[in-house]
């Protein structure tokens, strides 16, 4: 991740606020076309390697190998931007973190996640010198972490697990790009950031090291595919065939992994060098993961270990549940 990793992970829902819930809209209810319709589909993306494979789509002309002839991807730097894209009906879809989705139909924006994109397995972390070794070692010291960002929402969960709270240290509020620093220069004795921070730091100080990764909970930070309710019903069509080419653009990834990240790190503004450990930290999903996971331990165990993890961190304050959210429909349809 980069520097405006903070920016974009950060929820800010006012966009969705007071916004009606519409009826849930799922496409099992009426057969979904193969066949693309017709226009345009404007998906929007923020700079982070999770949301790659569209890169890779876009450069190996897959949306049209799929019937998609005119898919707009639309940049943006934070999530408050995407959400108000959203809202006023300016997307199809966006490329947002679970927490963040949660969010937004929490606060009444009518979307439905209809893909898990990717999930951070090393990418986020924990991070402490050599004197604390375990969670329960932060007891009484200071935590240098982002407020408000997934490493809030990892920290608390850490803590959660341990019979602890946030209460129970000292936080030292910072942007994640200056945590790594922070414990490096002996300010602090721990930190919660994500990659590259994470390998600069180790990398510093052979001291530092792991001490809590979100692969302790596969899908406790990770990012989805979301789709407004209204394009589901009256676009299913086009949905499907994004949900392929997601799939296509995975599978020529893992066939030329180099080409990919280069094709990746160039869209988000990196050198491909500085995102070789973001790369190696994250898990994408291809559709038959998709097809288990929509319908198995995402829904059934990871959604609830989410919006548990949101709530402790005071980033949802309502419930939300995967009825409500996920419709499997477009990835048990897809060949």
């Amino acid at each position: 991740m980069h520097k405006l990793a903070g920016q974009f992970r950060a929820l800010v829902m006012a966009a969705a606020i007071g916004l009606a819930a519409a009826p849930a809209a799922h496409a099992a209810d009426a057969a979904i076309p193969t066949t693309p319709e017709a226009g345009s589909f404007k998906i929007g993306i923020e700079p982070w390697l999770g949301y790659g494979q569209w890169h890779v789509a876009d450069a190996k002309g897959l949306f049209k190998a799929n019937g998609l002839s005119d898919v707009q991807i639309v940049n943006f730097a934070e999530d408050k931007d995407i959400n108000a894209a959203l809202a006023s009906g300016q997307l199809d879809a966006a490329n947002i973190a679970t927490h963040t989705a949660m969010g937004m139909v929490a606060a009444g924006l009518p979307v439905k996640i209809v893909l898990l994109l990717d999930v951070s397995m090393t990418a986020d972390a924990i991070i402490a010198g050599k004197d604390v070794t375990s969670i329960a070692d932060l007891k009484g010291k200071q935590v240098a972490f982002e407020e408000g960002t997934t490493s809030d929402i990892l920290l608390k969960y850490a803590l959660s697990r341990n019979g602890m709270s946030v209460a129970d240290i000292q936080p030292v509020p910072m942007p994640a790009a200056d945590a790594g620093g922070a414990l490096i220069a002996g300010q602090v004795p721990v930190a919660v950031t994500y990659e590259p921070y994470l390998t600069v730091a180790m990398a510093q100080n052979k001291d530092v090291k792991l001490l809590f990764t979100a692969g302790e909970d596969p899908g406790l930070i990770s990012d989805v595919l979301v789709v407004r309710d209204e394009v589901i019903k009256s676009r299913p069509g086009q949905v499907l065939a994004m949900i392929k080419t997601w799939d296509a653009a995975l599978k020529d990834y893992k066939a030329d992994t180099p080409g990919g990240r280069a094709i990746i790190a160039k869209a988000v503004g990196s050198d491909v060098k500085d995102l070789n450990t973001a790369f190696d930290g994250v898990r994408y999903y291809s559709l038959a993961e998709n097809k288990t996971a929509l319908t198995g331990d995402f829904t059934t165990k990871t959604f609830a270990d989410v919006e548990a993890a949101a709530k402790n961190a005071k980033l949802l304050q309502a419930d939300v549940t995967p009825e409500q959210m996920i419709d499997p429909s477009f990835v048990k349809a897809a060949e």
